[in-house]
């Protein structure tokens, strides 16, 4: 299908950075998983998979995963770190972050590939194990662990343990004293580095709920390696998300690694972890810098670090999870009504947005209204040469904040009954996914060439009524 020429102007509601399309029917290659394109009717395919055929069977809302995308974009990163850091003479080890997406599937997928796992929760831990990822590859983490969490991941016998408080160090020591077990263990930092997109703020002491300050850094190492129970590995940080390239995390590396240095003179410091935040596009306008050339930058100045400070390079560990399945994931919804809106500009200018109200929303994607988070939005069973128009998705929840897309453009001729399909969703969606309004969270659906399978069944109203113990019998209210 021909792209029409664009004579529109951006429409004045519109952010800066959002182009009037010459095609509202065209797939950002950047945004979309790899095997998404449309059939010679114009119905988007994912996999080999018709939308259409799609939403007919399984229903909407419903994510779906590209799992050849997911598992390509895993085994790439971990290439590009193991190659880069093996390249200076070091190790890298990859962690995929649970918390972004996990299911017993996922965690098999990423053993397979030969990568570790990062949980933060005993749930997590537990859906981990099941997905049978060998407790010795996994980390946990948390900044409240309860003591049952703690014992479960200590007599799992998992790989590392993070530390977030001091309080913390003889609780675990206990823990695994009495499970008569030595838990490796690593001490989460607060390095004064937070990254955003482009840039990196240092502090002395950042404001948030994670990790101990660097300068107390010496002293619960110390603590640490005071307890038999305890084995300690090393440091370990996470400087943000959506980082689209390797400042921040240099950055934070030359702090961690003068630490680190220091620590040496104690004992052993096998690892140095860098944590994850790898950025990803949701939009036509983001531009992340490919894994390969941040993984070389990082392995070059670690390597650099190393031979300046006088130490050996520790093995350098990371912790993706948004780039390795957000990209690889999408949700098909269904257009219930459209609803054009006049509204006056900042300069006195009056202009028209598209309401475009869908079957979910903020219970199946919380993102833009937690973060204003931007996403993109095509039609799934249809193309065709309308005009492009200005559209803010919207969910079906009793909130006006319940946007799925901000801001993009689609067809003028969108319609109840359409598709509308939201890419880029396999992360952080599923995973803060809510029953908001008694709504059922969709499933979730792997899509390989000929093959589907599901990796979290749909919720249905008996499962939500299951829960609640009045709803087994009706009840005569009226007085």
């Amino acid at each position: 299908m021909l792209a029409p020429e664009s004579s529109a102007r951006a429409n004045p509601l519109a952010p800066p950075w959002l182009e009037v399309p010459g095609d509202a029917n065209e797939l950002a290659r950047h945004v979309w998983p790899s095997g998404a394109g449309r059939a010679d009717d114009g119905v988007l395919t994912i996999a080999g998979h018709r939308a259409t055929e799609l939403a007919e069977r399984y229903g909407t809302p419903l994510y779906v995963v590209d799992e050849a995308d997911a598992r390509g974009r895993a085994r790439r990163i971990r290439t590009a770190l193991e190659g880069a850091f093996a390249a200076v003479g070091g190790t890298a080890r990859v962690y995929y972050a649970g918390k972004a997406f996990l299911s017993t599937g996922i965690a098999r997928w990423m053993r397979e590939d030969g990568l570790n796992l990062d949980v933060a929760s005993g749930g997590e831990l537990a859906v981990a194990l099941r997905g049978g990822m060998p407790a010795a590859r996994i980390g946990v983490h948390g900044n409240n662990k309860s003591d049952a969490e703690l014992r479960a991941a200590v007599e799992a016998g998992v790989g590392a343990i993070v530390l977030d408080s001091l309080q913390e160090v003889a609780r675990l020591a206990r823990i695994s004293a009495d499970a008569g077990r030595v838990q490796a263990v690593r001490i989460r930092v607060n390095s004064g580095v937070h990254a955003s997109t482009h840039a990196y703020l240092a502090t002395a002491h950042e404001d948030q709920k994670f990790g101990i300050p660097l300068a107390e850094v010496d002293a619960v190492a110390a603590d640490v390696r005071g307890h038999a129970s305890l084995r300690f590995l090393g440091l370990h940080t996470h400087i943000g998300s959506q980082i689209f390239d390797g400042a921040g995390f240099r950055e934070s590396a030359r702090r961690l690694l003068e630490a680190h240095a220091r620590l040496l003179a104690g004992g052993d410091v096998p690892e140095l972890n860098l944590g994850g935040g790898f950025g990803i596009a949701y939009t036509a306008a983001d531009r992340p810098r490919p894994i390969e050339g941040i993984a070389d930058d990082l392995a070059r100045f670690v390597a650099d670090e190393c031979a300046r400070l006088g130490v050996e390079q520790p093995t350098i560990a990371f912790e993706p999870g948004r780039a390795i399945i957000g990209p690889a994931g999408l949700t098909i919804y269904r257009v219930g009504t459209t609803k054009p809106v006049t509204v006056q500009t900042g300069t006195g200018e009056w202009a028209e947005r598209l309401y475009v109200s869908v079957d979910g929303g903020m219970s199946d994607n919380v993102r833009p209204a937690l973060y204003d988070a931007d996403y993109t939005v095509r039609l799934g069973n249809r193309a065709t040469d309308a005009k492009p128009a200005l559209v803010r998705v919207a969910g079906k929840h009793c909130e006006s904040g319940d946007l799925v897309v901000l801001a993009d453009y689609l067809p003028g001729d969108v319609r109840p009954g359409d598709l509308a399909v939201v890419p880029a969703t396999g992360a952080y969606c599923f995973s803060l996914a809510s029953n908001y309004n008694w709504l059922e969270r969709p499933g979730v659906l792997a899509l390989r060439e000929g093959e589907v399978e599901w990796l979290i069944r749909p919720e249905t109203i008996d499962d939500l009524l299951a829960r609640d113990p009045g709803a087994g019998a009706a009840r005569d209210i009226r007085a």
